[in-house]
């Protein structure tokens, strides 16, 4: 109804509001409260930039845009504290949001002047002009609409309506994508209980100092650069090989249709060995701390880790663009829903577990769901298809 610009824009000027009014707070419960507004306001975008995906990617090409696209939502949480770490120790904590409020006000600035509409409920395949209130101010910087030539045909008509929230938990009643963003959602939790570690116990284990603590959450953000240039490839690779097993076509313009291809098998033919090296390098890095081994030993585990989780991850998010084509945001915000609940409940009892029963087996308790997420991406691979074919024509007889 509105595309994809409004939904951009609103949430990160919000975003971009909160900031300013942190940097300016003193009071304890305006500063909780502003930031909450900051994280609704910037986790709206994610969920957005995964439509734009849908919009502009083919399903043969989608693997090296997820794998961008994650790339810098997983690194910040490597590179952000080093970064905090740094302001907060010269210039003051308030410059960490002085400089997210000028960052945001660059993507913002950048937005209204260059990104193009890009739904295709609004322009289509990108043939036909937006609303004048929906263009950039500078139209030609990005793959302009062609005005000599609107292809009407390729407008996806969407019933016009007030934005329903509740679609997010919709989107879970079917079963493919319940699973799918089940198994995500834990490896997610196991990524964010591992990086709560390193600014508790990790840093009195080792006696590190400020800087110290901010370098050592560098080995997950290496190893998120190195799955963003191998993975993308990977996971387009599969699709391929995929397409050939069953003599399916592969139209990288108009894209594929979907509704018969074994998406599925193609996006999770290859996760079971990331999932697996995530699941033992996060056991590993438990026991590597609990027996105070050198520092090397379990950030080079947070490496190894990170490569495993950021991995799954595009391969998870990949296929949930593709079981949910019609509306892939939706789909990402139901996914951004369950995955920050589970890592909320991770982080809250991490600490809690690490003092109860040791770090080496709260890192096995963690580490083990992996196994659950392996067997639920084995089942989306074997039956996945059928409940989603099956869902779509039974809302086809309805």
């Amino acid at each position: 109804m509105f595309g994809r610009r409004p939904v951009y824009l609103v949430p990160l000027s919000l975003y971009f509001c909160a900031n300013v009014g942190i940097a300016l707070q003193n009071s304890f419960v305006s500063l909780l409260l502003l930031r909450m507004l900051q994280s609704a306001g910037i986790s709206g975008t994610f969920s957005v930039a995964y439509g734009v995906i849908a919009d502009i990617a083919t399903p043969a090409e989608r693997g090296a845009f997820v794998a961008a696209l994650s790339f810098g939502i997983t690194t910040a949480p490597s590179f952000g504290p080093l970064l905090g770490g740094i302001l907060a120790y010269g210039a003051g904590w308030r410059w960490i949001f002085w400089l997210l409020s000028i960052m945001s006000a660059i993507v913002l600035l950048l937005i209204v002047l260059t990104l193009p509409e890009t739904a295709r409920s609004v322009v289509g395949n990108g043939s036909i002009p937006p609303p004048k209130w929906s263009r950039p101010l500078i139209p030609k910087v990005m793959r302009p609409w062609k005005k000599e030539s609107p292809d009407t045909s390729t407008i996806d008509y969407k019933k016009k309506g007030f934005p329903n929230p509740l679609k997010a938990l919709v989107v879970l009643s079917r079963l493919d994508t319940a699973v799918t963003i089940t198994a995500g959602g834990i490896l997610y939790m196991i990524f964010c209980a591992s990086v709560a570690s390193l600014s508790t116990t990790l840093i009195d284990i080792y006696r590190l100092n400020e800087l110290e603590a901010g370098l050592i959450y560098l080995p997950y953000g290496a190893s998120c650069l190195v799955s963003t240039l191998l993975s993308g490839k990977l996971v387009d690779r599969d699709y391929r090989i995929v397409a050939k097993k069953y003599g399916l076509p592969i139209d990288k313009v108009a894209g594929d249709d979907l509704s018969g291809f074994p998406i599925e098998e193609a996006r999770m033919r290859s996760i079971f060995a990331p999932t697996f090296l995530a699941m033992f390098s996060m056991v590993g890095y438990g026991w590597a701390v609990h027996h105070h081994a050198h520092l090397s030993i379990p950030l080079i585990l947070q490496f190894t880790t990170g490569l495993g989780i950021q991995t799954c991850f595009n391969y998870n998010n990949t296929l949930l663009i593709g079981i949910n084509h019609k509306a892939p945001a939706t789909a990402q915000a139901s996914f951004n829903l369950v995955r920050c609940i589970m890592a909320a409940l991770a982080t809250g009892v991490v600490q809690y577990m690490i003092d109860g029963i040791g770090f080496g087996w709260s890192f096995t308790v963690f580490g083990g769901p992996a196994f659950i997420s392996a067997s639920l991406y084995f089942v989306e691979m074997k039956w996945g298809i059928r409940w989603r074919v099956g869902k779509r024509t039974e809302t086809s007889e309805e």
